[in-house]
Formats: structure tokens, C-alpha cells, sequence
């Protein structure tokens, strides 16, 4: 749970200022709070604090969000909670990214969002290295074992039709189960728990995108490699005093970059020494979904955020972590109300003391922070993509930090949030 504060520039200007708790926890930012609007973005500041001032918190955040919310772009109506249609999804997928990944054309709200917060990728299938050839050409069929060449396949297919599997590793393991039957649930086949002929036909079925390359060629430049980073410490208070949260390493934010486990990314390139100009095999992303999102379901027991269109289609899968034991999360139907770009983390001690943790990949609730019409919840990034289905959360819904972001970038004002 976590509590946000964002003061709009656009409300002191008219001499109001806007305070937003979430609970236990609270989310600022210098970006713009909304990613479907297509003003000019606003200079603003907020934080996300933890606190025990439960009470104040649902005073504040009631008022506060439907303020905000009415400042951005137009709310999606609330929508009932039906049983997903299930339709033709061939032309919703990924496209062939053609050596350009995360680069999307059009002039559409959710694809102007997504370029900015998703990375261009530009790669090259030349000189790749034999492990990387057999991935690609990597096929499977009914009674052989899923070695890691047609594991990483697999979850290439998976993540390039939306149903995501978080860090790619190339095992068969509980993330990759859940993101095949999220594939299986949105194309009406029978949901399974272990690869069958009937699924991988069904992601194998467009050319297209069975030719477009899972491992790829990328020559690391200055930006990818002379970036800040940090040693993490543990106390809050040694947290506070950093300038921001950065990666600890280059190779964490490059495999954060390209959705992989950071190990993969290293035995992939055993002898690289990770500097710019040189070339190294990485995961090729693909592209994310861009149709709008009016409805997600938390579902606990399959720790999976499902997101569905304005049709009640399925349209995109992020594995998740939905609460814990001791603290759960909350129960019924709510809707998005604010979301941040960069957040602020404040944690509140006991005694009352407070320090302020600065922005960054490695800041508790990562890059995102989607807050909702319940008090103190919300849809947040994580500093540990590995771990994400693997751990508990303070009550909130936890991505990884790519999803997370893909999330931000197509997800409406007002949406629906569900949790089952």
C-alpha cells in the first residue's frame, strides 16, 4: 500500500494545492501525471509515503483524485465485469519489428504514451552467435522436453502476443505456465497445465511473426552504458540520502531494457565486457499492446493482471504480485484515479520520522505508480523483476517495471480494477 502526494502546477496556479494519500505510502514526480493526454505536459512534484494515518488518508484521496482525474483526459466509463469475448487476435499482435523494437507508428494517445515511456530498440540479425540461431529456429512438438533454446522461444511467442511472462530466462516455470493460459483464455482454447499441439499451433499460426527474430544483434552506445548507478542500501534513511534510485550496475539496466534476467543476458555474453560499441545478444522485446485498456482484473489466485478493451476483449496479460497474507488486498471493484511517471517513495517510521526516497528503477514501487479509487492501493513497478508472482506486496498490485510502463501507456483514466 502506498500513499501519493502530486502538487499540479496547473492547480497552484489558481492557488490550490492537491495532496493525494494512498495508505501506507506515497508516489511523487517531476513528469506529466497522465500518459494519455495529449497536452503539454505539467512541471509537478509528488511523493509516495508510508504512514499509519489511515483516517487522514481516506479523507484526502477522495477528494483529491477525482480532481486530478478531471484534469487529464476524459474518463472511460466503469464497466461491468463479464466473461472476456473471445475473437480473432492475429491481427492484434506484435508486429514483425523489421530491426526497430518499441517503435510505434501512429498519432493515437496510447502510441505517442508508449513511445515515451518504452525504449527504442534498434537491432541486427547479422553475425549471430550459434546459441542465438538455434533459438530462433527453435520449434516444438507434442513429447519433447522444453530445453531453454525452445523454452526462450516460447516465451518470445507468448510476449509478442501479449501475454506476458516478466523476465525472460528461457525456463519453463510458473510465469510462462500463467502467461500460456493467458494465451489459451484469450483465444478460446482449452486452458491447459502444460504445453500442448493445440497452443503452440495457435502461436505459431501467423508467418509473420514466427520469422520475426527472438535473439537479436545490439551494439551497446554511450546512453546505454555511462549511466548512473548506485549501491543499494537497505535502511530507508541511507536511501533517502542517495540522489536517486538507479541501477546498481550496467548490466541490470540493460536486462531490465531488454525484459531479460540479468544471468540470461550474461550467459548470452560470457565474454563481454558491456562497453559502448560493442555488440551483444540480447532479447528482442517486440512491440506492446496499444489498444486502450478500460477494464484489468486482479486475479490472486493466478497472480495475473488481466486488461481488457472497451469490447470486454482480453488484450493483454502481466504476471503480478497481489498482496499477501498479512496484508491482503482489497476486495470488489474500484477505478484508476491518478498515475505517475517516476514516483517518490516517503517512508514513515514509528516515531513519526520520515525519509524521502528519491526516483529511480530500484525505488520500491519502481517507475509507476497507478493509483485507485480505494484509499491507499494501487498498480505499481518493482525494483526486483525476478521475483515478481515470487514474493508478497504491501497489498498493492506489482509489475515489473516494463509492464508496468506498457500498462501506464494504454491504460484510461477511470478505468475499471477488479480484484477476484
Amino acid at each position: 500500500m502506498y500513499q501519493l502526494t502530486k502538487i499540479s502546477t496547473a492547480l497552484l496556479a489558481i492557488g490550490l494545492s492537491t495532496t493525494i494519500f494512498i495508505g501506507q505510502s506515497v508516489a511523487a514526480t517531476t513528469e506529466n501525471m497522465t500518459a494519455t493526454d495529449e497536452s503539454t505536459p505539467s512541471s509537478s512534484s509528488s511523493n509516495v509515503v508510508k504512514t499509519s494515518d489511515s483516517t487522514n488518508s481516506t479523507n484526502s484521496t477522495n477528494s483529491t483524485n477525482s480532481t486530478i482525474a478531471n484534469e487529464s483526459a476524459t474518463n472511460t466509463p466503469a464497466m461491468e465485469a463479464t466473461s472476456s469475448t473471445v475473437k480473432d487476435k492475429s491481427t492484434d499482435m506484435s508486429p514483425v519489428t523489421n530491426g526497430v523494437s518499441q517503435k510505434l507508428t501512429g498519432k493515437s494517445k496510447t502510441t505517442v504514451s508508449l513511445n515515451k515511456f518504452l525504449p527504442t530498440i534498434k537491432y541486427s540479425t547479422e553475425n549471430l552467435p550459434e546459441i542465438a540461431q538455434k533459438v530462433n529456429s527453435a520449434n516444438w512438438q507434442a513429447g519433447m522436453n522444453i530445453n531453454r533454446n525452445t523454452g526462450t522461444k516460447l516465451q518470445a511467442l507468448l510476449n509478442w502476443q501479449h501475454s506476458g511472462v516478466g523476465s525472460v530466462d528461457g525456463y519453463w516455470g510458473k510465469n510462462t505456465r500463467k502467461a500460456m493460459q493467458a494465451f489459451q483464455k484469450a483465444n478460446g482454447l482449452t486452458v491447459t497445465e502444460t504445453l500442448n499441439t493445440e497452443t503452440w499451433q495457435a502461436l505459431t499460426k501467423n508467418d509473420k511473426l514466427m520469422a520475426q527474430p527472438v535473439l537479436v544483434s545490439y551494439q551497446l552506445t554511450e546512453a546505454d552504458v555511462n549511466i548512473k548507478t548506485t549501491t543499494i542500501p537497505a535502511a530507508a534513511k541511507e536511501k533517502a540520502k542517495l540522489e536517486g534510485m538507479y541501477y546498481e550496475s550496467v548490466t541490470e539496466g540493460l536486462a531490465e531494457k531488454f525484459h531479460i534476467s540479468e544471468k540470461y543476458l550474461k550467459s548470452l555474453n560470457p565474454t563481454a565486457s558491456f562497453s559502448a560499441g560493442e555488440t551483444i545478444t540480447v532479447y528482442n522485446p517486440g512491440n506492446p499492446n496499444t489498444k486502450p485498456v478500460s477494464r484489468v482484473v486482479a486475479d490472486r489466485v493466478t497472480e495475473t493482471l488481466y486488461a481488457y478493451d472497451a469490447q470486454d476483449n482480453l488484450v493483454a496479460s502481466y504476471p503480478t504480485t497481489v498482496g499477501s497474507t498479512a496484508t491482503p488486498s482489497p476486495t470488489g471493484t474500484h477505478t484508476v484515479e491518478v498515475k505517475v511517471h517516476e514516483p517518490n517513495y516517503t517512508y514513515t517510521a514509528d516515531d513519526g520520522s520520515k525519509a524521502i526516497i528519491p526516483p529511480g528503477p530500484n525505488n520500491p514501487v519502481g517507475m509507476v505508480w497507478i493509483g485507485l479509487s480505494k484509499p491507499s492501493y494501487g498498480i505499481h513497478g518493482s525494483p526486483d523483476p525476478a521475483r515478481i508472482s515470487r514474493q508478497a506486496s504491501a497489498g498493492c498490485v506489482r509489475l515489473t517495471n516494463w509492464d508496468a510502463l506498457a500498462l501506464l501507456g494504454v491504460i484510461q483514466n477511470g478505468a475499471t480494477v477488479e480484484f477476484k
